[in-house]
């Protein structure tokens, strides 16, 4: 007997996108007084959970190490379970040139770790998740992260520590607001990426001592202080879709995507991973390697003690930059819309060669010795900027657990036509905010640095 065959099962089609979320998100930056902290109270919760805690960080020697050690065959330095991290060196050059040619240590750490904001509504409201987190290279070590901040081998728990609290909601997240790959340093790091997430839950879910419900126009209004968001959380509120309210854009987005493949096709870079050991120009002392002429940055070695941490001490390397950097956006407003100027930058740890960045990147005193010409351009423009055209400004902390006392005075800058024409030159670009949030939702387009901006733009007037 022949079966009737199945009537086919009619799915209707969902929606691609959330039309309710960009309102939902505007109203929660105007809201600055939270459903469980007041804004003016969140100085004394953060001073209360650095009580609560034992908190030393302690340089030390390379023999101090414990777990870690200097490969006898290629200098490398990493840890004895092949986790974690491992520093190297790397060999990059720019084009034919030799003189674009250069070496340098470089963390080496292929694992992809989790970045991941909480978001629940309380009152209508939505409120993220925000931990006081301790970072052993912060200055002030505690800082407001991301609900889960972890490597893969933190959450793995190949230290034997404590489990990571609330990494349920992202392993297999199911509410997604912002789920995207991102790259980090990549002066400092190699082909480097973690997943940013938001996800949010209608769960109970019970806030530990050390985390706090916070809306964005709490956290906005705290990313105007210095050394208080730190890198991760600025990375993954970056991600956030804000609604686009310009009518329109100097370059539509097809030519902005054709100008980015453009720049990526037109810049040759050769890079490798090579011995640690044989880095050129760079010299191993029993504290710390460093560059032969005393520049960019150097290895060191620290002890953490940390009573909030998964593991609540240990030893590691950690990179100490020369000096507090400077990022910078310079802003026009052409056609009666704010637009920013990037860089499409080239850096030796990028999987991609090139990433958008902010229009200046740098630590000022690694270009003292060369002559005018030869230092980043607009620079100058930002280092004189007056007190009236400066629209953001603000000292952040980089990556904390892997680079040591490692500032940027984060700026936004109105410029002029002089200052930055319109047309400006080879490898930048005039963009909007709105086609930087849109760029962000994909992996490798725009870089770290230009990322806090982001996150920073929106917390300018609010």
């Amino acid at each position: 007997m022949t079966r009737p065959a199945a009537s086919p099962v009619l799915v209707p089609p969902r929606p691609r996108g959330n039309a309710e979320l960009p309102g939902r998100l505007a109203l929660s930056a105007a809201v600055t007084e939270g459903a469980h902290l007041r804004t003016e109270d969140f100085p004394g919760w953060l001073a209360g959970r650095d009580r609560a805690h034992r908190f030393e960080v302690e340089r030390i020697p390379f023999s101090g190490l414990d777990a870690w050690s200097f490969d006898p065959e290629t200098g490398d330095l990493g840890h004895r379970t092949g986790r974690f991290f491992t520093v190297r060196g790397l060999r990059a050059r720019v084009g034919g040139d030799s003189g674009t040619a250069w070496e340098q240590p470089v963390i080496e750490q292929p694992e992809v770790g989790i970045l991941g904001i909480l978001a629940k509504e309380f009152g209508g409201v939505l409120h993220f998740l925000m931990q006081a987190k301790m970072e052993p290279g912060n200055r002030n070590l505690l800082q407001l992260s991301p609900t889960v901040q972890a490597t893969r081998s933190n959450y793995t728990r190949v230290h034997q520590g404590a489990p990571v609290r609330y990494l349920e909601h992202f392993v297999k997240p199911r509410r997604v607001v912002a789920d995207t790959l991102q790259s980090e340093h990549g002066s400092w790091f190699y082909r480097k990426a973690n997943r940013n997430l938001i996800v949010e839950t209608d769960a109970e879910v019970e806030a530990h001592d050390d985390f706090v419900w916070l809306t964005l126009g709490q956290i906005h209004a705290l990313l105007r202080r210095d050394d208080v968001v730190n890198m991760d959380a600025r990375t993954v509120l970056s991600c956030l879709p804000f609604p686009d309210a310009a009518p329109g854009a100097l370059h539509p987005d097809t030519e902005v995507l054709s100008w980015i493949t453009g720049e990526r096709a037109r810049q040759d870079v050769t890079t490798a991973l090579v011995p640690l050991g044989g880095v050129r120009d760079w010299v191993r002392e029993a504290d710390r390697i460093r560059h032969a002429h005393e520049r960019y940055f150097d290895v060191v070695a620290v002890a953490v003690r940390a009573g909030s941490r998964e593991v609540t001490s240990w030893t590691q390397p950690l990179f100490e930059p020369r000096g507090l950097g400077v990022t910078a956006f310079l802003t026009r407003r052409i056609g009666g819309v704010a637009h920013y100027l990037v860089e499409a930058r080239v850096e030796g740890g990028f999987l991609d060669t090139v990433e958008l960045g902010p229009t200046v990147q740098c630590v000022p005193g690694n270009f003292a010795h060369l002559p005018a010409e030869r230092r980043p351009l607009f620079l100058q423009t930002v280092l004189s900027a007056k007190p009236e055209a400066i629209r953001y400004e603000a000292v952040h902390a980089e990556e904390g657990g892997r680079f040591l006392n490692a500032e940027s005075r984060y700026l936004v800058v109105e410029a002029t036509e002089d200052e930055a024409p319109t047309d400006p030159p080879e490898g930048y670009r005039w963009l909007t905010a709105g086609q930087l949030t849109w760029l962000v939702r994909h992996a490798h387009y725009i870089n770290v640095q230009a990322r806090t901006l982001l996150a920073c733009l929106y917390a300018m007037d609010t």
